[in-house]
């Protein structure tokens, strides 16, 4: 079998957990912050798992 290749992009985005499940960070924080609140603002820091729905990104990462 050939080797797949990694879409690097993909790999710059998600991490993998120990548990096996994709984590990524949320969207919507990179300008027009003014108008959001403080809270708003810190729960966007945080990172997500991602959702059962977009869980065939492990293809597209084999080796993460």
């Amino acid at each position: 079998m050939p080797k797949v290749k990694t879409k690097r992009a993909a790999a710059k985005r998600f991490k993998k957990t120990g548990s096996g499940q994709l984590t990524r960070m949320k969207a919507y924080k990179s300008h027009i912050l003014t108008k959001k609140s403080t809270k708003r603002k810190r729960n966007l820091r945080k990172s997500t798992v991602v959702d059962h729905a977009n869980v065939n990104m492990k293809k597209v990462l084999p080796y993460l």
